[in-house]
């Protein structure tokens, strides 16, 4: 976590914080990588999980030389750093990946069954020195993948514009090498890359831990909303457990069930940090993608919700409420105000965009509801402006009403939701939520 002191002085300097972290992490990853192959060798049968079709996947042997030189980037980059924070950051990415990545492998250790033909030369050499601790065991989460995802977006807003081309290809010969050595099976590869986005999402780059200021929450409907999204997370992972024997597929069904997992922690006490939601309505890429399954769900909702419905009705003053808006919707403001945590900005879209991320079916921050609804007063005077949430049904309609009681368009809370609804919007504001939208007002 973000406030866990690391092993390391704070006060060391970058190259040498650098080669201290690498001094620990090397040791560790070779006693616990070669403890996991000797636990598995142990075992009267491993179990393999591929598809049929894999047997068509060629072997090539020179790609031995992609496939080993993440070794020299697993260095390179610790030293490619600033700040020690920099250094510390992906330190504790790469101890994630290893501490999780030898765990599955203890805990369900899988087996490679293809039989390597004989090379010479070069890549001869590196084979033999590969299997020297290399065991065919350690297979899913791959953790080659996992390790050059995160190496991958170290280094990508790094390198000048020319070079990053270079570089994505660089990367994508390392991927496609797990298969074409033959060390990994196809389903390694995505298993491999949600342990490696769950390492960059837990220690994100410009931003603590999403975790680091958990505190489980008092709010009764907080914690059961979090305990319905942890059901999920185990019936997901029950699936695939259960799933894995008759097709390797199932292991795709822990994607969503990691996603699940991670909201309800949100909701159990970490907040809406764990979107990693920036101001401008843009997420961090490691949560666009972990969290996919979920944003799809909300999407699957907002549609099933408001599809009959108009996307925004126009309130008073140029001032709108609707669900999230696609991207040509949000064209036709100036100023789009954001109250969702789990949805990201169109890409393009030319509004201004100005984000206050919160978690679904939760009461808001009076603080953050005040800013809200400050901003909703000065934005109108540059053009027409979008309040929006999922549904547009409660968190935006919360910094609606605030807004119309503080500019004293209304004297109390039930004016103001008459209004709204005479818009043509139907809301549902709870009590804890009518509470947070009146609080401080004369």
């Amino acid at each position: 976590m973000e406030k866990a002191r690391s092993p390391l002085s704070r006060a060391a300097p970058v190259p040498k914080r650098a080669a201290l972290w690498l001094v620990f992490l090397g040791p560790f990853f070779y006693l616990s990588y070669g403890g996991a192959n000797w636990l598995a060798s142990q075992r009267a049968h491993v179990p393999n999980v591929a598809f049929a079709w894999e047997s068509a996947i060629p072997f090539l042997g020179w790609t031995i030389i992609p496939y080993w030189s993440i070794n020299l980037f697993y260095a390179l980059c610790l030293f490619i750093n600033t700040t020690p924070r920099g250094v510390d950051m992906l330190a504790r990415r790469y101890l994630t990946i290893q501490i999780i990545a030898v765990a599955c492998f203890v805990a369900f250790p899988l087996e490679a069954t293809f039989v390597r033909p004989a090379t010479s030369g070069l890549p001869g050499f590196m084979f033999a020195v590969l299997g020297g601790f290399d065991k065919p065991f350690n297979q899913a989460p791959s953790l080659h993948i996992a390790l050059l995802v995160v190496i991958w977006d170290h280094l990508r807003g790094r390198l000048p514009r020319k070079a990053r081309l270079l570089w994505h290809f660089w990367c994508l010969l390392i991927g496609a090498s797990v298969l074409t050595t033959w060390q990994h099976h196809v389903i390694d590869i995505p298993t491999g890359m949600l342990l490696g986005l769950f390492a960059a999402w837990l220690f994100p780059r410009d931003a603590g831990s999403p975790l680091a200021n958990f505190a489980m929450s008092g709010d009764p409907k907080s914690r059961r909303l979090g305990t319905y999204y942890l059901c999920g997370a185990i019936a997901f992972l029950g699936l695939a457990t259960l799933c894995t024997p008759l097709s390797a597929a199932a292991l795709l069904l822990l994607w969503p069930a990691v996603a699940l997992a991670i909201v309800s922690l949100g909701y159990f006490g970490a907040g809406p940090q764990i979107f990693q939601k920036r101001v401008d309505g843009r997420a961090t890429l490691a949560s666009r993608w972990l969290l996919a399954p979920y944003r799809l769900g909300a999407h699957i909702n907002i549609w099933l919700w408001t599809r009959r419905m108009p996307a925004s009705v126009a309130i008073a003053d140029g001032v709108h409420l609707g669900r999230f808006p696609r991207r040509y919707e949000a064209d036709r403001f100036a100023t789009v105000i954001d109250i969702t945590g789990e949805l990201q900005r169109p890409g393009t879209t030319r509004a201004r965009w100005c984000s206050f991320p919160t978690l679904d079916l939760t009461a808001l921050d009076k603080i953050q509801t005040l800013a809200a609804a400050n901003l909703v007063e000065a934005a109108r005077e540059q053009g027409p402006v979008l309040v929006c949430c999922a549904l547009g049904f409660q968190r935006s309609a919360c910094v609606i009403v605030r807004w119309l009681l503080i500019s004293r368009r209304c004297e109390d809370p039930a004016e103001a939701v008459r209004l709204i609804e005479r818009a043509g919007r139907r809301v549902h504001l709870p009590a804890e939520s009518i509470h947070a939208v009146t609080e401080g007002v004369q």
